[in-house]
């Protein structure tokens, strides 16, 4: 998902609107929402597809691009099929423990295995689209499948998301619930440079071209997660 930088955002007076990274003077003043650029209003935060502009904001989301666009060129200079998937927040059994890429629900989970609260970062208000493993699985088969049934050279790319947005607060709660903790997650304000508001994929193309849906929603898998056998 990293490859869209911000999510897509529209002004109730302005229409679409693009969002700049965030100021260090706004974040640390407690202002999370991203302005419009015309009117400096607050804008809302609306589902993201394949053909939105790629905008990377770090090294790690410019590799993301860079795999795409040789894959991209690969296909069509060496007749190849490529189907490539844009994996939203990644979650289930299996997940490696206290790595840079085990996410926030790992994190959160493993807060409350020490007997501390999740700590939420900003106001907790982030959405997000949490897709389990199973899900990602059923991507993976459907995306072969696609690539095998292509004519000739092709490239196409997807998103791989529930299609649930929760915002990050509601992750925490969800944890919690099914570690059963009575921890109620805090809400700290603080904040990481270069983290995006609000980021949220469509999966309708991939519904439509890949006959991929998830099926195993936020409400369900996160609090199975609390417990999930991990690595």
């Amino acid at each position: 998902m990293v490859v869209y930088g911000e999510g897509r955002y529209t002004c109730p007076e302005h229409g679409r609107q693009p969002a700049a990274p965030r100021a260090i003077a706004d974040l640390d003043a407690g202002r999370f929402e991203n302005p419009c650029p015309v009117c400096a209003g607050p804008m809302g935060w609306a589902t993201v597809p394949e053909d939105a502009r790629l905008d990377p904001r770090s090294s790690y989301a410019a590799s993301k691009v860079a795999q795409e666009h040789y894959a991209a060129a690969w296909a069509s200079q060496g007749g190849g099929r490529v189907v490539a998937l844009r994996y939203h927040n990644v979650y289930g059994p299996g997940m490696p423990r206290d790595t840079p890429y085990s996410g926030v629900a790992a994190i959160f989970r493993s807060a409350l295995e020490r007997g501390e609260p999740p700590r939420v970062f900003e106001d907790g208000g982030q959405m997000r689209d949490f897709v389990h493993v199973d899900d990602v699985a059923r991507a993976n088969l459907a995306a072969i499948d696609a690539a095998l049934a292509a004519a000739g050279s092709s490239y196409a790319a997807y998103n791989v998301c529930s299609g649930q947005p929760v915002s990050i607060a509601e992750v925490a709660r969800l944890v919690a619930r099914g570690a059963e903790r009575d921890l109620e997650p805090v809400t700290t304000g603080e904040y990481r440079l270069g983290d995006v508001r609000h980021i949220v994929a469509s999966p309708a193309l991939a519904t439509v071209e890949l006959g991929f849906t998830a099926q195993v929603g936020p409400a369900k898998g996160l609090p199975a997660f609390a417990t999930a056998p991990l690595r």
